[in-house]
């Protein structure tokens, strides 16, 4: 299980040592504080006193999307390199999940984004989403376990401790209490509706795919047969080996299955987790056709992804940078 030495995740450290389970704790050490060092080796301290083994990693934090995002991705990786195939527990709580609706819901965020965290995402799970994180900090205190505050947890330059610290509190004072649970709930039922709608998709999609053609022009025509020149799509690109999706039939499906097939689509084809103004262009080369060019969905250092329509089919290509 990860371990930060915070309240919440020694409150599950303890809860899965007392319910008879063998726990290798992770300590992840993002290097982003004095002293980081230290407080990563009473954590480990902390596990093996209470009957787990444990273990500190240590992660560089240079990614992209600020410091936050930066952080969870390395921390990610490296609790994933770390597990040698074991499940990971996490200790996010109730609050954790009203957060991440909330800040989903003032982005504009999808509905997959607004169903929040699963209790059971393979590798990783969550035992505690039922649990509010005043019981955490109040089952350690209790039991005499002494907690880490990662001061970042209080820093207002991220948006999630302002959410935690200002709105949240604000938005239960103004509805007088409950938000948090009610967010939470949000989340449940959201699920459940992606969960049906996913599993619809999934069973639509395999129908929809083609074996690419090797006649097709990989640097297509529209339907009408006219050169499309407009879009990324350029010189020198290839179609990708993903099966093309027939553009017609899927435009006969609804939007919220329609999308849900072309992101399971983008992911096949190499695009990573596409974000919905992504899927929405793609969409439009579906349900909005007019000979409009490509959309670009990603890539990698070494190529760029782009999405054309030609001859009635949706294909990805592939161009060299």
């Amino acid at each position: 299980m990860a371990l930060s030495g915070g309240p919440d995740s020694l409150a599950l450290l303890t809860g899965a040592i007392r319910a008879g389970l063998t726990v290798h704790a992770i300590v992840v050490d993002h290097g982003l504080q004095s002293g980081s060092a230290d407080i990563a080796r009473r954590a480990t301290d902390q596990a093996i006193a209470l009957g787990a083994t444990a273990e500190v990693v240590t992660v560089t934090v240079d990614g992209p999307g600020g410091m936050e995002a930066a952080a969870r991705t390395a921390r990610y990786a490296a609790l994933d390199r770390a597990r040698t195939g074991r499940p990971v527990l996490l200790g996010h709580t109730l609050d954790d999940q009203a957060e991440t609706v909330l800040l989903g819901l003032a982005r504009g965020s999808g509905a997959r984004s607004l169903a929040g965290m699963r209790e059971w995402n393979s590798p990783w799970g969550r035992p505690l989403l039922g649990i509010r994180r005043a019981d955490t900090r109040g089952a350690c205190a209790e039991l005499g376990l002494p907690t880490f505050d990662d001061p970042h947890n209080a820093d207002p330059r991220f948006t999630r401790v302002r959410l935690r610290n200002e709105a949240l509190p604000l938005l239960d004072d103004i509805l007088h209490g409950g938000v948090p649970a009610a967010l939470a709930r949000t989340a449940l039922s959201l699920r459940d509706d992606n969960d049906a709608l996913d599993t619809l998709a999934a069973d639509i999609y395999a129908g929809l795919v083609r074996e690419p053609d090797p006649l097709l022009d990989p640097r297509g025509r529209s339907d009408e047969g006219a050169r499309v020149t407009r879009g990324p799509a350029t010189q020198g690109s290839q179609p990708s080996p993903t099966p093309p999706l027939v553009a017609l039939v899927l435009a006969t499906h609804p939007p919220a299955i329609r999308r849900r097939i072309i992101r399971r689509w983008l992911l096949e084809g190499g695009a990573t987790e596409p974000t919905h103004p992504v899927i929405v262009a793609v969409d439009a080369l579906v349900a909005d056709w007019h000979g409009q060019g490509g959309v670009a969905v990603g890539g990698s250092p070494d190529h760029r992804l782009d999405v054309v329509r030609t001859c009635g089919l949706l294909t990805v290509h592939r161009t060299p940078r």
